[in-house]
């Protein structure tokens, strides 16, 4: 296994224990090392997939397993927020519809000989849910460290992920139409 595909293999069994440090108020500055960790997960997907373009190691393992590791990743991030009153439900079931669709989409590609790879807008919605996550995780630990708290914070989190919400719509509608250029959904 190449060094990009350990890398999405790791952001995968980072995310258990991001969760478990979220949820876990019991260890001190629980929301810290969360953060930590959803950071370093977070990092790994921007590097595995420099390092597989740099150095030719792109492989169709890669091409399927990093978006799912993005997935969950950022699944579970959102369903803290979730938990927490920051985020709808609703913006999650338009990103796991979105997301599930897309794997639909994958897996008929695969079953067809093609692998249909993340375009520039899924990358896009990826980055911006990592990286808005990462802004409201770090609010939501200032705050829960005493450090400082932000009038409305509520709102700002939802607006943030509202935005991603549009983000993962765009890029799921081009990715249906791009998908029917290379494969045949009558099969």
């Amino acid at each position: 296994m190449n060094l990009p595909n350990k890398l999405t293999i790791i952001r995968i069994v980072l995310t258990p224990v991001f969760l478990f440090l979220y949820q876990a108020d019991f260890i001190p500055h629980n929301l810290l090392l969360s953060l930590i960790v959803f950071v370093a997960a977070s990092l790994t997907d921007m590097a595995d997939g420099k390092i597989a373009r740099k150095n030719n190691l792109i492989t169709n393992f890669g091409k399927i397993a990093d978006p799912i590791a993005d997935k969950i990743l950022t699944t579970a991030i959102l369903l803290c927020f979730m938990e927490d009153g920051l985020c709808s439900p609703w913006i999650i079931l338009i990103i796991l519809t979105r997301e599930f669709t897309v794997s639909a989409i994958r897996i008929t590609a695969a079953a067809q000989g093609s692998v249909i790879p993340a375009n520039i807008f899924g990358k896009i919605k990826t980055a911006s849910q990592m990286t808005f996550s990462i802004m409201i995780l770090a609010v939501v630990m200032f705050e829960d460290e005493g450090l400082f708290s932000i009038p409305y914070f509520d709102i700002i989190a939802s607006v943030l992920l509202w935005i991603t919400a549009v983000l993962t719509i765009v890029s799921g509608v081009i990715y249906i139409k791009d998908s029917a250029k290379v494969i045949d959904f009558s099969k």
